[in-house]
């Protein structure tokens, strides 16, 4: 893999550094609640098919109290999409060269009245150089003042750098991509998805960043709402079977989990985002 330019190293900087500051902020929902739970980390060192270094990343999970199960990874790799993959990447299809830096987070919760969560981000360069991301929100008991806290969290994120951050077509486009055809449901009460945001690399990164600021500061805050809420065996049935939902659409239909198995990402990372327990009637 060759050295990163300044807008990657740049980018990498930033996706680590907001690694970090979210692992601080879910480990210390874990010590309110009385649990010494922390990050587990696993460096790892991707090597494309010829043999050739491609860079690498850090996975991270820990496993508390109140965060059943979280992973929180970063990655920069590079080197040559194989065979007609690249041709379905944005910008590859007559050169396969690439780099990928990005942040990719899922958390699934030990109470059922705590909504899971997803969020990512990422700057990919090809031919052509693209933010992409975004974050969504999973209860298995939805709350209306949850999903209504969230959305505006990331509207505000959107609006502070419009035109870039389009708020209703973002929230468009993840209603259509978080969904399971066929089941013919959505995953979750939705968020923003956003990809091959081109057109300036200093406003897709503020962009970028902006989501990444509104995830840390709303995401938190709900954790705390219901973690101490009282639960019952039904709730719980309700979460595992909801979270068979969410392993279907990680496993047959989401592009990031297509993506790093098919370059030769660590398989670890990739399926962290897969719960814990989940049920299928």
């Amino acid at each position: 893999m060759t050295d990163l330019d300044d807008q990657q190293a740049a980018a990498r900087l930033w996706f680590e550094g907001l690694r970090t500051r979210i692992c601080a902020a879910f480990e210390a929902i874990e010590c309110e609640a009385g649990s010494d739970a922390a990050f587990d980390y696993l460096g790892w060192d991707r090597i494309d098919p010829s043999g050739v270094p491609g860079g690498g990343g850090v996975r991270g999970v820990m496993k508390g109290r109140v965060f059943e199960k979280v992973g929180v990874n970063v990655s920069t790799v590079g080197g040559t999409f194989e065979g007609e993959f690249g041709r379905t990447i944005h910008g590859a299809g007559d050169d396969p060269r690439f780099t990928a830096t990005g942040i990719s987070l899922v958390a699934h919760m030990a109470n059922p009245h705590v909504p899971a969560v997803h969020m990512n981000c990422r700057f990919l360069t090809t031919t052509k150089r693209w933010f992409g991301g975004g974050a969504d929100l999973n209860p298995p008991l939805p709350v209306a003042a949850d999903t209504q806290d969230f959305h505006a969290a990331l509207k505000a994120a959107c609006d502070a750098h419009a035109p870039v951050g389009d708020y209703p077509r973002f929230k468009a486009w993840a209603d259509e991509y978080f969904y399971i055809p066929h089941r013919q449901v959505h995953r979750g009460v939705g968020g923003i998805f956003y990809d091959h945001l081109e057109g300036g690399f200093d406003a897709g990164f503020a962009f970028t960043r902006a989501v990444g600021e509104a995830f840390l500061a709303i995401y938190p805050a709900i954790v705390r709402r219901h973690m101490t809420q009282p639960f019952t065996a039904a709730d719980l049935a309700a979460r595992d079977g909801w979270r068979g939902r969410y392993a279907e659409f990680n496993l047959v239909y989401d592009r990031g989990t297509s993506f790093g198995l098919k370059t030769g990402g660590n398989i670890d990372a990739i399926l962290m985002s897969l719960p814990p327990v989940a049920t299928w009637s």
